[in-house]
């Protein structure tokens, strides 16, 4: 199984550094040239691989964490996802309802990547807490899952244990995919909860 980054932010370097405690080989990609960010990679880690937008996105797992505008820009990468789980990162914080068609923002995303099965996720920590090891005080942090697609949320699920997370699953991207999302200038419920999960 291999996996990509594909946004290399905050948000893009917090899971990049999950992915390097948990000695997971990641691809890394940005729209801009590997060159211009390889050093802060090399600096996370070995594993933490720089690549060309066009080279990653040949990865089986994706977390997309780029801006929610965005999005569309990264799916014109491949003209089909066939076979692909994406995991949307990604936050529609200022979106109009309307703009989204009153859609769920993962929804909208889902539209864009042709034939990916996706999973919204790890989109609900700040990046200064989700950087964090996530092993806490005997627990694990939380991060939800939610996805139509129970094989990607499954998939998802056993990553996010792999890197040290307490999984979550939210169920369908219309029910428990609304408690994770920005819509408008409204957080879900959920966002910005730091849970930790005692087995």
């Amino acid at each position: 199984m291999s996996y990509a980054i594909i946004g290399f932010g905050k948000i893009g370097q917090a899971l990049a550094k999950a992915f390097a405690r948990s000695g997971i080989e990641v691809s890394v990609a940005t729209t801009r040239d590997p060159e211009s960010f390889a050093s802060d990679a090399t600096a996370i880690g070995p594993g933490i691989i720089p690549k060309r937008l066009a080279d990653a996105v040949n990865a089986d797992v994706l977390f997309l964490a780029v801006r929610y505008e965005s999005h569309r820009d990264v799916a014109k990468a491949l003209p089909s996802w066939e076979g692909k789980t994406i995991i949307d990162v990604t936050n529609a914080y200022g979106v109009s309802p309307e703009e989204l068609g009153s859609l769920p923002s993962s929804k909208v995303v889902e539209q864009a990547f042709t034939g990916a099965r996706l999973v919204k996720g790890f989109n609900h920590l700040i990046a200064s807490v989700l950087e964090q090891e996530p092993r806490v005080q005997g627990g694990r942090r939380v991060v939800f899952l939610a996805s139509d697609d129970e094989g990607a949320a499954k998939q998802a699920g056993e990553l996010a244990e792999n890197l040290g997370f307490a999984p979550i699953a939210l169920g369908g991207l219309s029910e428990g995919g609304l408690l994770v999302q920005a819509r408008g200038n409204s957080w879900g419920k959920l966002i910005f909860k730091d849970l930790i999960k005692f087995d």
